[in-house]
């Protein structure tokens, strides 16, 4: 068995395993919170110990304020004891994602997800102006969101090293696909990191990163606590193995067929868990696609069992 010793790091400020929440609406395309509360529930029943709610996975360009605000206090009324509630509020206006993140302040939020302003493509002075405008408006904790693949802008390292001196930025949901900037913020600053694409979860954490927030974690929570799991009881071997486990799963979710949401909930509506259709521009994957997930989703499980019981090399069968 390999075994070593996770990175010493301070306690994760939102847990280990996050899952990218989506958010269920009933048949006819409302906001279905009793659906909500009861996703949430069996999230953190498997394992998750922290939930991010209007994100990208969860609808935010399309759920009005109104609507976020409502979903928040549906599930933290539901799991705020057990997990930490983490609220999207970015936006491309600075003066909306402040209301925002007063908004989840009120409703009982204990953190905030905040992305860089998006197609606007404003200067890393202008990014880091608005960021710091936000993390000031609140007394929440605060994890950036770099994922440049949408927004169009990066933070860069300088920028992130300048933010990580506030009292309040606490941790990056790193899906900026950099792994050396990455390491070089990790090595500099107090950050917590999560990796935000679910394919870099061991690779991030063995880096030292603090967890993940995870788009499969919707279908799958057991079989994604089960790679940090393994890691940091010092079974790396094991730890890869499931990681691996959980490539056909990934690919399925997150390879780009069809974005996450409609992927996360083509999969959850077939499974009979709350999901709900997704709202205009996306579309509902067709019955292909679902079977793929459905096919997939049934691999990466049993792979995972697989991994479980697998003999650790050198002992004997």
């Amino acid at each position: 068995m390999t075994t070593l010793t996770a990175p010493r790091t301070a306690a994760p400020p939102f847990g280990r395993i996050a899952a990218a929440m989506i958010t269920p609406f009933t048949a006819d395309g409302a906001l279905d919170p009793d659906a909500a509360q009861r996703l949430a529930t069996r999230l953190v029943d498997g394992g998750c110990d922290a939930l991010v709610l209007s994100g990208t996975t969860g609808e935010s360009p399309t759920t009005s304020d109104a609507e976020k605000e409502t979903l928040l206090r549906a599930v933290a009324e539901a799991v705020g004891d057990r997990a930490r509630i983490i609220a999207g509020v970015g936006t491309s206006d600075t003066r909306h994602t402040v209301s925002l993140a007063r908004d989840a302040e009120r409703a009982g939020a204990h953190g905030l997800l905040v992305v860089t302003p998006y197609y606007s493509r404003p200067t890393q002075e202008a990014v880091g102006h608005h960021l710091r405008t936000v993390a000031d408006a609140t007394g929440l904790p605060v994890m950036l969101y770099d994922i440049p693949g949408r927004t169009g802008t990066a933070l860069s390292a300088r920028t992130l090293l300048r933010l990580a001196a506030h009292p309040r930025i606490v941790a990056v949901k790193d899906c900026g696909y950099d792994l050396l900037k990455t390491a070089k913020v990790l090595a500099a600053t107090d950050l917590a990191y999560y990796a935000g694409c679910d394919e870099q979860i061991l690779p991030l954490r063995a880096l030292g990163g603090a967890g993940c927030v995870s788009t499969v974690a919707n279908a799958a929570p057991r079989a994604v606590r089960a790679v940090l799991d393994a890691y940091d009881a010092g079974d790396t071997a094991a730890a890869a193995r499931r990681q691996l486990a959980l490539v056909p799963l990934i690919e399925a979710v997150t390879g780009g067929e069809a974005p996450g949401t409609v992927t996360t909930k083509a999969l959850l509506q077939h499974l009979g868990l709350p999901a709900g259709p997704v709202r205009g521009p996306l579309l509902a994957a067709d019955t292909e696609l679902t079977s793929r997930l459905v096919d997939a989703l049934r691999t990466t499980l049993d792979r995972t069992a697989d991994a479980d019981t697998a003999v650790p090399a050198g002992v004997p069968g």
